[in-house]
């Protein structure tokens, strides 16, 4: 029930989105990027390009086309590259395929894992010395001694239920768990995790397409009640394959382990959630004889949030948990225990505790731990929560956060931080702004190029100003953000429609100050130009950066606290005197499309027509680690579940109702639509249904399909709510 914007932007361009990142090199005076089908570098201050590898390294021999580098890594001592090509889609991303491994001083190019099939490795990477690889194969792990191109398994009871190396669908969906192990820092021992997904039921996704017998296509998801997947963490030794369990405490089957480290060669720091997840433990594990000793532990009466929606939850690569300060003698982590997401530092053995960010804002994500210099870099925004800023503050604990970020460019900025923190890429865009980069120096943060300095091309990426922002004030007093995109040529004295778009839910916001916040990327015209106001509110319990209060207001009211405070705001946007009450239209997807057909059904008379794509009908329907962390336990608070569920008010349909879903949904099942489909007709009541054969949750697969959804899309709101001012 991800936002699926961000999911149906990594589908269609995945590539394009990989290849414009950058690596930096570890002396952080450099950095590596893909170009023209070649790994180039770029060395700093005078941005020198220099091509480290050509299309000719690239080429294996007897082959006449190099290879298509999709993601890529050095070894610690910068003497080989491991490529990542011919990838397959895993569910979200691209994470099975083939790797090479170059060496950069011979050239010589060959390919790791050649006795596994084509396009089945997963997460390769070479050891710290630099003489092994070890990766993941139909979930087994496997390491490959380079010299002799000898492989190992290091497991070998693996199936689609048994996962080593990796994880099931429930924990890469809801915990960003991709890459499932790791190398220890001499090199000698693997330590990975285990899913055992052998109770969990799996769902029956029907392809009736590509065949004229119907196919099953199973996948074991763990509905809200049901007991998750118990996990547990191997170390393995590399000489021997002996295997050592690390005994942490309590029920597997309560509890999950979303997070696992190695600090050094003789200690792993592993986290442990319990199932409502409003426990996190940490524990300090000895990895040969598997001992686990707690060290800290956070709680809260809701949920603990493991990282934030602002963060890159799509990420090909593996992204450290712990950051390790003072030599692995203490570790960077999150919490919310003051009523702010702040970052503080934990002594290994978890008795000191030091806040580091200070204040009422939030810390919406870390770009660089400076030891060197005292300093943590992170972003916030502490007046606006729909922009975004780089701020520093000291290490220690003894400072007040300093804006880093220009002041006098408003909205989004991101930065991608050299290891030294000497330099900086630094993007900058705003409702008005197409995104622009520059080079920067830091800590002062002047551009290395005054001529390709986002001051030098402000003016050219500024756009007229078409959104909006406001905020509105419910009868109960709650605050809430807006952007707002009013008709052209807009004639206050006439009425016009308005269209909301929503989303409401834990996982995502959509008001942000960026370029092209309003899009509608489903209508086939221009809403403004045929007279629809386009608009959107951010409610409570939505990621936004106004600390905790505000996000987990929500807990166990996920259909009743974000649909009344969608519908109060729309109560008062009724009043402005240009809003035609009769022409009130609502949209959105997957929790966005559960909010509209809450909408739709509570609040019947104000939303006149609805377009809800891939909602969830029934929250009893959806992964337990997502509805539990949220909602709680159906065997505890049943109430609370049907209280939220589209279904549940389904009879006081009055409106246009335009329901759309993907029969292979993996994410929200089918069965919604047609659980909902069923309950409609009971009560008699008229709606349009388009089911997408095989589609998955963002509903962009086959030929045709993009162009049809958008086309119906079109049609419906233009039939059921008219554009143009009256």
């Amino acid at each position: 029930m991800k936002r699926v914007l961000i999911l149906f932007l990594l589908i269609i361009y995945p590539v394009w989105v990989q290849s414009q990142a950058l690596q930096w090199a570890p002396e952080g005076n450099a950095y590596h990027r893909t170009e023209g089908g070649e790994l180039v570098r770029y060395a700093l201050p005078a941005n020198t390009k220099t091509t480290l590898v050509s299309q000719a390294d690239l080429t294996p021999a007897g082959a006449t086309q190099s290879l298509r580098i999709r993601n890529f890594a050095f070894s610690q001592d910068q003497t080989k590259l491991l490529i990542f090509t011919n990838t397959q889609k895993v569910w979200r991303l691209d994470t099975r395929g083939d790797y090479w491994v170059l060496d950069l001083k011979t050239k010589a190019l060959k390919q790791i894992g050649q006795s596994r099939p084509v396009s089945s490795l997963m997460f390769a990477k070479l050891s710290p010395d630099g003489t092994q690889a070890a990766y993941v194969s139909e979930q087994n792990v496997y390491v490959e001694n380079l010299a002799t191109g000898l492989a190992k398994a290091i497991t070998t009871d693996g199936n689609r239920k048994l996962i080593n190396g990796t994880f099931d669908w429930a924990y890469e969906e809801e915990f960003a768990c991709r890459d499932g192990f790791q190398w220890s820092p001499d090199s000698k021992k693997i330590s990975f995790w285990q899913i055992d997904a052998r109770q969990i039921r799996d769902f029956y996704m029907i392809n009736n397409t590509d065949s004229v017998y119907s196919r099953i296509i199973p996948v074991e998801y763990p509905t809200a009640g049901q007991t998750p997947s118990p996990a547990r963490i191997g170390v393995a030794d590399i000489i021997t394959g002996n295997i050592t369990w690390l005994a942490l405490p309590g029920d597997a089957k309560q509890n999950y382990v979303p997070r696992m480290e190695w600090n050094n060669a003789n200690e792993i720091l592993v986290q442990q959630l319990n199932r409502k997840q409003n426990e996190s433990k940490i524990f300090s594990c000895n990895p040969a004889t598997g001992d686990a000793r707690l060290i800290y532990t956070d709680r809260d009466d809701t949920w603990i949030d493991l990282y934030t929606p602002w963060e890159n939850v799509y990420a090909l690569d593996f992204r450290h948990y712990f950051r390790w300060l003072n030599g692995g003698k203490e570790f960077l982590w999150m919490s919310e225990k003051d009523g702010w997401r702040h970052a503080y530092r934990i002594s290994k053995d978890g008795t000191k505790e030091t806040l580091i960010t200070k204040g009422n804002y939030d810390v919406m994500d870390i770009r660089l731990i400076d030891e060197k210099n005292n300093l943590l870099y992170f972003l916030a925004s502490p007046t606006n929560a729909t922009q975004k800023y780089l701020y520093k503050t000291r290490l220690d604990g003894k400072g007040e956060a300093v804006r880093v970020s220009p002041v006098q460019q408003e909205g989004t900025h991101d930065y991608a931080i050299s290891p030294t923190g000497t330099f900086a890429t630094h993007s900058f865009n705003n409702s008005f702004t197409k995104p622009i980069t520059e080079l920067i120096a830091l800590p002062k943060h002047t551009a290395l190029n005054e001529k390709e300095s986002i001051a030098a091309k402000l003016q050219s990426a500024t756009q007229p100003k078409t959104v909006e922002f406001f905020q509105v004030k419910t009868e109960e007093g709650i605050e809430m953000d807006g952007w707002m995109v009013k008709p052209a040529n807009f004639d206050a004295t006439k009425k016009y429609p308005v269209v909301f778009y929503v989303y409401t839910e834990p996982w995502g916001a959509n008001v942000h100050d960026t370029y092209g916040v309003a899009d509608n990327f489903l209508f086939t015209g221009n809403m403004a130009e045929e007279g629809y106001i386009y608009l959107s509110i951010d409610n409570r319990g939505t990621p936004a950066p106004k600390g905790r209060a505000w996000r987990k207001s929500i807990y166990r009211k996920i259909g009743l606290v974000n649909i009344k405070d969608q519908a109060l705001a729309a109560k008062e946007i009724l009043k402005w005197p240009f809003v035609d009450a009769d022409r009130i239209a609502v949209w959105g997807w997957s929790g966005g499309g559960s909010a509209t057909l809450n909408l739709m059904f509570q609040y019947p008379e104000i939303y006149k027509t609805g377009i809800a794509v891939a909602a969830v009908a029934n929250q009893l329907t959806y992964d337990n680690l997502y509805q539990e962390r949220y909602m709680g336990l159906p065997q505890e608070n049943l109430q609370d579940f049907i209280n939220g569920s589209p279904i549940t008010y389904a009879k006081n349909l009055q409106g246009n109702l335009l329901y759309i879903h993907g029969t292979g949904d993996d994410n929200v099942h089918y069965s919604n639509a047609e659980m909902l489909v069923n309950e409609l007709i009971k009560h008699g009541k008229q709606f349009q249904f388009m089911a997408y054969p095989n589609r998955t949750h963002s509903i962009s697969e086959g030929e045709g399909t993009f162009e049809h959804l958008a086309t119906l899309f079109s049609d419906y709101l233009r039939k059921h709510c008219p554009p143009g001012p009256r």
